[in-house]
């Protein structure tokens, strides 16, 4: 007796009919819901748009999610669908307000297709996904993500844009019904008075003027509601270190700051942080795109590790964030993957020198030393001191040159940039400058002798890490070179016995590629980083680093999954400034030039014309 006999002769419901009747499992539902807006929210619109599209066999889908209403209703399927498609990356991450948004489309769609469409099955179908959000509302839990009011400039720009693209595509989406022949300017005009209520120069036959028109007013006010719940929402801060934060932030540096070179950079101003329960180890971030990045290890004792991670990880489940940690060391990337079960992957090393076996002699020291010697003669000479011992005036040019020598204009910065060159707060760190005076005829700089500057902040009570290299576009070729060795033989007098000079991304492949023996897949991955280099520093920040003969420490990446890779690189690239999804400067604030402007992470500080220039 086949199964379905069996389990009705048994009063016990079959196992395939139970699974169905489930639905499906609860922590696939916002995928599921998410998947499922982003396919009706394009049919809506296309339906909408395209007269024939909305009499097709494909309509039928539409009657399934949120809002698919009838089609004397082509100007509300326009607005649903792009709400849907507004709506599903939300659902995806299990937004609460993407889930409220939902819920409260849902019956509206259902009774229009009752009153228009006198559609039950779409209606039917349309509670059941309602009846679904509501059982599984617990699985739509995440908070809002942190925005600025500039969001709201932004969705003016981009959705008014998409609005003037489809109206176009609206008016022009009846050619049989177009009365007389409009020029362009006259259908460009029909869609900018449309979008905002007015009828415009172009005329239809058989009532379409009311489904274009419709349309075009829909669409407008698409826009502008989107616009103006974004600019009177209430705010939502921002990752913002406070005064508290600092505080316990530093007294952890006092006590465990030696361990990791990149611990000091936790006290940028525009990270958040997160506590362990006992207070004692700390998990610095910053939100960029859906992704929750810290950089380095935990502060703190190593012991209170676990509790700051996992509160770290509470933090981004709260709002379903991505988490990632960018530039852990290996001892951080076991505790990461022991305590979380996420995975790590090597990202590349620190070049790191001992003072005390740093030498200018020998022949791996030869061009160094060469160059350094022939800047010297030139007339440069070089300064190393601690921040708190420059007098304001020198302090002052010291940052307005930071600001000026800036290579781009954008702000580069995140895991290996503090942000700021400051007496008050920062005293420890270290400044190393190069001088010479003006030659006979020269034109006087505004910044006096200065030719060029290095920035080290604290590492512990003996070491210093490189943070900030940049110089007069006038100075000879091998600044960089100067200040570095300048910093190192003054290194021991300031009691720093070890300096943290860069980062160099996938050094280990660089090397082995390039060995006698390296397989061809070695060689090709190595080829390809070389290739990728003409654009981001990867070859010539391992090269230039090797120059001094450092000890390299590895870096890791930790994250969820590897199709997380992509995002959390973007996210990396945004944060550090070499990727600007921001609006135009046309529409941005102007550029900081206060101190805590005077700090930037380039592809490590140095520049590509400056590694050119000394290559």
């Amino acid at each position: 007796m086949s199964e379905m006999q069996d389990g009705e002769k048994s009063g016990v419901v079959p196992p395939r009919l139970r699974r169905l009747l489930r639905g499906p499992r609860p922590e696939t539902v916002p995928t599921v819901v998410g998947t499922a807006c982003t396919l009706i929210g394009l049919l809506n619109v296309a339906s909408g748009i395209f007269p024939r599209f909305r009499h097709s066999k494909f309509h039928t889908f539409t009657e399934v999610l949120p809002g698919a209403v009838s089609p004397l209703a082509a100007a509300s399927a326009i607005v649903v669908g792009l709400l849907l498609l507004m709506l599903a990356h939300g659902l995806k991450r299990r937004k609460r307000r993407a889930w409220v948004a939902a819920v409260g489309l849902l019956p509206v769609g259902a009774a229009a297709q009752l009153m228009y469409r006198d559609s039950v099955c779409g209606a039917l179908l349309s509670l059941a996904l309602l009846a679904l959000l509501i059982r599984r509302r617990e699985e739509f839990f995440a908070l809002p993500d942190p925005r600025s009011r500039w969001k709201a400039l932004a969705s003016l720009l981009v959705l008014g844009g998409v609005s003037l693209g489809l109206g176009w595509l609206i008016v022009d989406g009846h050619p049989d019904k177009v009365v007389g022949s409009p020029s362009f300017q006259d259908r460009l005009e029909h869609v900018l008075w449309g979008l905002f209520g007015f009828e415009g120069p172009v005329h239809y036959t058989d009532r379409v003027d009311y489904t274009v028109g419709y349309s075009l007013g829909a669409l407008g006010l698409l826009t502008v509601a989107t616009t103006a719940y974004l600019a009177f929402r209430p705010a939502n801060p921002v990752a913002r270190l406070t005064q508290e934060d600092e505080d316990r932030l530093r007294e952890l540096l006092v006590q465990h700051g030696g361990r990791d070179s990149l611990g000091y950079f936790a006290l940028r101003h525009d990270k958040a942080v997160v506590f362990s329960p006992s207070g004692k180890a700390a998990v610095c971030y910053r939100v960029v795109s859906g992704v929750m990045l810290a950089s380095g290890d935990p502060i703190g004792d190593v012991e209170a590790w676990p509790g700051a991670i996992e509160r770290f990880m509470e933090e981004a489940r709260r709002h379903s964030w991505t988490p990632a940690v960018m530039g852990c060391s290996e001892t951080g990337g076991h505790v990461w993957t022991r305590e979380t079960g996420l995975d790590a992957l090597e990202l590349g090393d620190e070049a790191i020198v001992d003072v005390p076996d740093f030498t200018l002699t020998g022949r791996s020291m030869r061009n160094v030393r060469q160059m350094v010697k022939r800047i010297e003669r030139n007339g440069y000479e070089t300064r190393v001191r601690r921040v708190r011992d420059l007098d304001p005036e020198e302090l002052a040019r010291i940052q307005q040159a930071a600001n000026a020598w800036r290579d781009t204009e954008t702000e580069r910065g995140f895991s290996m940039a503090l942000g700021r060159i400051d007496a008050d707060h920062d005293g420890d760190a270290v400044i190393a400058t190069a001088h010479k005076a003006p030659e006979e005829g020269e034109a006087p700089s505004p910044y006096g002798d200065l030719k060029a500057m290095q920035h080290f902040v604290p590492w512990g009570k003996d070491g210093i890490s490189l943070e900030l290299m940049r110089r007069d576009r006038s100075a000879d070729p091998g600044m960089n070179e100067l200040l570095i060795v300048a910093s190192l033989q003054a290194a021991a007098g300031l009691g720093v016995q070890r300096v943290s000079l860069n980062f160099a991304m996938f050094r280990s492949a660089l090397a082995r590629g390039e060995k006698l023996g390296a397989g061809p897949v070695l060689r090709g991955w190595r080829g390809l980083l070389v290739f990728l280099s003409r654009w981001f520093q990867i070859e010539s920040l391992y090269k230039f680093n090797a120059k001094f003969q450092p000890r390299w420490e590895p870096r890791f990446v930790v994250f969820r999954t590897t199709r997380d890779l992509p995002r959390i690189g973007l996210a990396a690239m945004q944060a550090e400034g070499f990727v600007s999804l921001a609006l135009p400067r046309l529409w941005r604030r102007d550029k900081p030039t206060g101190p805590d402007s005077c700090a930037e992470l380039s592809d490590g500080p140095v520049r590509r014309h400056e590694v050119e220039r000394v290559a």
